[in-house]
């Protein structure tokens, strides 16, 4: 009897399944109320005394083989059916993809970019810590200029010589340092300045400041230019220029768009003109040519900056500019776009 135990043990270790009907029929007929086992246990009391110890010992064996083989079987045919329910039913509807986001930010910087791209501007970029030639002297900001305190400026404490950028104007001349006109490019960037942080202003923000040097350019080049820009950013085609100051450009004018009055809303950004102020803008300074390196009696040039987070409050109605720098998932994913 016992030899025919270790028989069904054998045959036990060696079994497979391929489905779970023939792990079924081997369950029931080795561990079912009619199986194998339940016959042994019921000769138990028919063996004689001296055997009983090895009968019930190698019974016992046989009992643990077919229940983990049970078990083992099954877990194998179970991880067959997830792998097969994953990837080989067709049928099955794909996992959904959430749409990622861009920040506001880099959704106006891109649409910025692209339309000066249409009329020949490329992308200079420069570093966010710069040395005081390039921020403020070449920029006809000599040591001592009044005109230096418009812009409080972060330096550093082991070197005064060196600061945060507090405009793109410096990529400007370095672009023009190394690169004979014609220029016209573009310098989109983060700058900083010792500001208060406020709903409307930060200590840093993010500027995109315009150069085209050639032979022969004009106020007129510089109004034209403007002109299609706002037309084509916020399809606004009125504008102005009120005359202004900037060390860099001579002359110099702040530049509003028409906005209209036909909401509330606009009202409240025009202060009931109908006009907003987008940016600054002048015909560059000989100075500053004579600077970089171009000859300003032979070339001329204009220049033009605006605020990448005023244009992006202004677009998307955010009413603090301090949510563009939070990080709130519940914020930046309102925005959806391919740019």
């Amino acid at each position: 009897m016992i030899d025919k135990i270790k028989e069904h043990i054998a045959e036990v270790e060696a079994f497979t399944a391929h489905t779970k009907e023939e792990l079924e029929v081997f369950r029931i007929k080795y561990l079912g109320k009619k199986g194998l086992l339940n016959d042994f246990f019921a000769e138990f009391k028919n063996v004689a005394n001296e055997h009983k110890k090895d009968f019930g010992q190698t019974l016992n064996q046989l009992k643990n083989a077919a229940e983990e083989k049970v078990q083992l079987v099954k877990e194998s045919l179970e991880g067959k059916e997830v792998s097969k329910g994953n990837y080989d039913d067709l049928s099955r509807p794909g996992e959904p993809i959430t749409l990622g986001s861009r920040h506001p930010i880099s959704l106006v910087k891109n649409k910025i970019i692209e339309i000066f791209s249409r009329v020949g501007f490329n992308v200079s970029e420069g570093p966010e810590i710069e040395d005081d030639w390039h921020n403020f002297t070449a920029l006809n900001l000599p040591e001592y200029h009044p005109a230096r305190d418009m812009q409080d400026t972060f330096f550093i404490q082991t070197n005064p010589d060196i600061l945060l950028r507090t405009h793109t104007s410096s990529v400007q001349v370095r672009y023009m340092e190394n690169n004979q006109p014609p220029i016209r490019t573009i310098s989109p960037g983060r700058v900083f300045r010792n500001e208060a942080i406020s709903a409307r202003s930060h200590c840093f923000f993010h500027q995109v400041e315009g150069l085209y040097v050639d032979k022969g350019v004009s106020f007129a080049d510089l109004k034209q230019t403007l002109q299609y820009f706002t037309t084509e950013m916020f399809g606004k085609s009125k504008i102005r220029l009120r005359p202004s100051y900037f060390p860099f450009t001579e002359p110099s004018a702040e530049v509003d768009v028409y906005w209209g009055l036909e909401t509330e809303t606009d009202y409240k950004m025009t202060k009931g003109t109908g006009w907003l102020e987008i940016m600054g803008c002048g015909m560059v300074d000989p100075n500053v040519l004579q600077n970089c390196g171009i000859d300003p009696q032979e070339y001329s040039g204009f220049a033009f900056g605006m605020g990448i987070d005023r244009i992006a409050l202004l677009l998307h109605q955010i009413p603090d500019i301090r949510m563009l720098s939070e990080n709130d998932v519940r914020f930046l994913e309102q925005f959806k776009s391919s740019l």
